[in-house]
């Protein structure tokens, strides 16, 4: 048994590839006889009923089920600051008051290139006097004191990765909790002991163990699926047109339709089936699931990319 989730931020309407990602999730877990959880990583987004109610009738239509209230991270503040005391009283929190501009010239390396996502510790050693004057001018953000450690993850259709990991943010200047620690408090507090998402969010994966393992939580198991890509080999977005539920419905199909082009594209149906959520139990084996990207045209009756036709 595997508990499961998925979580997407209520910012608009899902697109297939959402859809994709929120059904691999669904079989992981439901083909283990697991849990499956549903949250809802508002944070940034704040309240937005419309969108978390368009999004969770998009999934039900799919035949999607969820145990369970949705839960939402905005209500969570209290486990967030928790952990951010826990981390301070062991010495490994630091405010940080750089900015991106900072940070971009600060990470630029003498060939020109730059890396945004590794920050080079530059507020780490400040002492209590500068970082008091620092303060009358900006809102600082916590981040983690690392200490360049070194950390090996294995997932499960990736296999392993090993990363040194950099001082990530905790919490923002204006006092919310970042995604990495939100993630990772949420998911031991509800239980989730498999984690599927996209693959975008594979790197970012040892600095959540990291932060698991210093917090005193399991670490879950990962499975980092491949993404939707749209016609001109971009990752899917809605500008690329008629890529939500409510596009396809207008266009004349079903929801049962979506689904069957859905599972189609990881090689579960064959052309013309439309099987339901829990006739894919029954076909779902994570071992087969394709390891390349599903190119989606949404102006085709085709994708444009289908490893199973």
């Amino acid at each position: 048994m595997a508990n499961g989730r998925f979580a997407p931020s209520p910012s608009g309407p899902l697109h297939v590839g959402n859809l994709r990602t929120a059904m691999l999730a669904w079989l992981f877990a439901r083909s283990t006889i697991g849990r499956f959880g549903m949250r809802m990583e508002d944070l940034t987004t704040g309240a937005a009923p419309v969108a978390e109610a368009e999004q969770l009738a998009d999934l039900e239509a799919l035949g999607l089920d969820w145990d369970g209230p949705v839960t939402h991270q905005s209500k969570h503040s209290e486990r967030y600051r928790a952990a951010l005391a826990e981390l301070d009283a062991g010495g490994r929190i630091y405010p940080c008051f750089c900015t991106r501009r900072e940070i971009r010239e600060a990470g630029a390396a003498p060939h020109g290139e730059i890396d945004l996502h590794r920050y080079p510790g530059t507020c780490r050693s400040l002492g209590a006097a500068e970082r008091t004057r620092r303060a009358e001018f900006r809102s600082a953000a916590l981040r983690l004191d690392a200490q360049e450690a070194e950390v090996s993850v294995v997932d499960r259709l990736l296999g392993p990765l090993t990363s040194v990991v950099d001082d990530f943010v905790l919490q923002r200047g204006d006092g919310v909790a970042a995604y990495n620690l939100a993630v990772v408090v949420d998911d031991a507090a509800e239980g989730v002991e498999e984690v599927v998402r996209g693959d975008d969010l594979w790197p970012s994966t040892p600095r959540q163990v990291l932060l698991g393992r210093l917090l005193g939580l399991p670490t879950p198991a990962f499975a980092h699926v491949p993404l939707v890509l749209g016609p001109l080999g971009e990752r899917l977005a809605k500008r690329d047109g008629a890529v939500t539920l409510a596009d396809r419905r207008a266009l004349g199909e079903s929801p049962d339709d979506v689904r069957g082009r859905l599972a189609r594209s990881l090689g579960l149906t064959e052309r013309g089936e439309c099987p339901t959520m829990v006739d894919l139990l029954d076909r779902f084996d994570p071992a087969a699931l394709p390891a390349e990207p599903w190119t989606f045209d949404p102006s085709g009756d085709q994708p444009a990319v289908d490893p199973f036709a």
